[in-house]
């Protein structure tokens, strides 16, 4: 059939039959604008295939969405280094070095707390953090209250390296669209969603991703909240997973941890690494739902608070076990049945959406 086609559109060869050399030197993204390309698409003397097959529907839809593969140069554009991707410390790093000041006037390193509550903490709560970790929690915190901003090249390459991550793509793509619903988040715009999390939540993300002993729990995860019946938004999920980090730094119950490692932001990363990693399990193994969201995540808070230590060891265990190739229990049961296309009915709700027991629940960063 394509050759029938060649015949009736009689491209217009060179003499030296050199015309094929002319597409090596083109961007792919070009090719459908070539006169030899359109002479071979085009439909000659009314010829019309008899049976268009479901691979060559897919394959026209792929060659139609080529020119959105890699976005123009502009607002839009992936970052200043398109398909690098960039690893936690280095974007880390970014925030160390720019002028957070107006942020950092924002925070509330601590719960303020009065009468009983705070003589039952003095008496009977976690120890305060050291002193020489304070600026560090302080970063984390700073952090938390930063937008995406999509002017950034920084913040476009760290939204690139998190898709690419989860979906397995190798091309960059446009930092607004209906992707990112695909990946979970609510809209086709990931900065609002961020919500008492800022870019903390995507950093987080980042670390999940980027770390080699996480990225397969990241992507068994994302599996999971795929699936037919059981679907979740992955994104969303573990923004609310930021929050309830960001609530535990701040109401000290991470400063043992802390004063024990004499670090902070490993602490937190694990922290959240261990908490998405055990609501994924209470997800499957339980069988809960998108209904269910908000009460499992209220739950999830509860215990996470009152044993991070627990949560902690229980993440090294599961990565000690993948290290060595064992399955891991959120692989031990299949996922039955098709992946739910991301559906814009799912009602999602947070922890933020739940009111809280007490004073002390309520977000206030």
């Amino acid at each position: 059939e394509v050759e029938s086609v060649c015949a009736g559109c009689s491209p217009p060869y060179d003499a030296d039959n050199s015309a094929p050399l002319a597409f090596r030197g083109l961007p792919i993204s070009e090719l459908k604008n070539h006169s030899i390309l359109r002479a071979l698409t085009a439909e000659a003397d009314g010829w019309e295939p008899g049976v268009v097959s479901a691979e060559v529907l897919r394959a026209q839809e792929e060659w139609e969405a080529v020119d959105n593969i890699q976005p123009e140069t502009g607002s839009q554009a992936s970052s200043d280094q398109p398909g690098q991707l960039i690893s936690f410390s280095e974007a880390l790093q970014h925030f160390q070095t720019v002028d957070l000041s107006s942020f950092k006037k924002r925070i509330q390193p601590t719960i303020r707390r009065t009468g009983l509550a705070a003589l039952r903490h003095c008496l009977f709560g976690p120890p305060k953090l050291h002193q020489g970790l304070r600026e560090e929690r302080d970063l984390v915190l700073t952090i938390a209250q930063c937008g995406l901003d999509s002017q950034d090249p920084v913040h476009g390459r760290v939204l690139q390296t998190i898709y690419k991550k989860l979906t397995g793509s190798r091309f960059d793509c446009a930092l607004h669209g209906d992707h990112w619903e695909d990946l979970g988040f609510q809209g086709a715009n990931p900065a609002t969603d961020l919500r008492g999390a800022g870019f903390l939540a995507l950093l987080h993300l980042l670390y999940l991703v980027m770390d080699s002993k996480t990225l397969l729990m990241a992507q068994e995860i994302f599996r999971l909240s795929r699936h037919h019946i059981q679907q979740f938004p992955f994104c969303l999920m573990s923004i609310n997973i930021t929050r309830i980090a960001i609530q535990a730094l701040r109401e000290e119950c991470l400063s043992r941890e802390c004063n024990r490692q004499q670090k902070v932001i490993p602490v937190v990363n694990s922290f959240y690494a261990a908490t998405f990693l055990r609501l994924a399990h209470i997800w499957r193994t339980q069988q809960k739902t998108i209904s269910d969201s908000g009460f499992v995540l209220k739950d999830l808070e509860v215990l996470a608070k009152k044993s991070p230590r627990r949560l902690l060891k229980t993440l090294e265990i599961y990565l000690a076990r993948v290290s060595k190739g064992q399955a891991s229990f959120l692989g031990a049961q299949k996922c039955s049945g098709p992946q739910a296309p991301h559906s814009k009915d799912l009602t999602f709700t947070g922890v933020c959406d739940l009111l809280p027991h007490s004073s002390e629940g309520t977000w206030l960063i």
